[in-house]
């Protein structure tokens, strides 16, 4: 008898989060979507990126693109509220794309899901740390990881490489 043993594929669609409001959150229901995750921060010099990302999710969401932000006080306290204050900021830049609990995405009490984003691509020079807010990681269909972006690319500028997975 012939045993086949099928390799684990790990993709994001092995974790679960909270949302914003305490919520249970699957990345299973992502399948099939192209998928930007983001560290946001409610008072960082480039919190306005909200504006474009809201821009982006707003123009291919009928097309299985999403955007997951994590709002994370790591980078000079400037996510420093609770999530009144977080829901006060997307408010105020029309955000309507799914914002999670706020997290760790460096040092040991970094959260699961960046572990493996870090993991399955590193930043520059090879490095995994997250260096500041809004560094973005952009997923495929498949739940694979794909690119890494820093946090000085604009939204706009990732465009082309969301177009592409679509």
């Amino acid at each position: 008898m012939i045993v086949i043993f099928q390799a684990l594929t790990m993709n994001i669609y092995n974790f679960k989060t909270q949302t914003l409001d305490e919520q249970e959150y699957d990345f299973s229901q992502l399948k099939d979507k192209v998928v930007l995750i983001v560290n946001v921060a409610s008072k960082c010099g480039f919190t306005p990126q909200y504006k474009g990302l809201q821009e982006l999710y707003t123009k291919y969401q009928e097309r299985g693109f999403t955007i997951i932000g994590f709002p994370c006080n790591q980078f000079g306290k400037q996510e420093p509220g609770d999530r009144l204050v977080i829901r006060q900021c997307q408010q105020d830049y029309g955000v309507s794309f799914p914002i999670m609990h706020k997290i760790e995405v460096n040092g040991e009490n970094a959260d699961h899901i960046y572990k493996y984003l870090k993991q399955e691509q590193s930043g520059i020079f090879g490095l995994d740390g997250i260096k500041w807010n809004f560094t973005k990681f952009l997923i495929n269909r498949q739940g694979q990881v794909v690119k890494r972006f820093a946090p000085t690319d604009k939204p706009e500028d990732l465009e082309q490489d969301i177009l592409k997975l679509l």
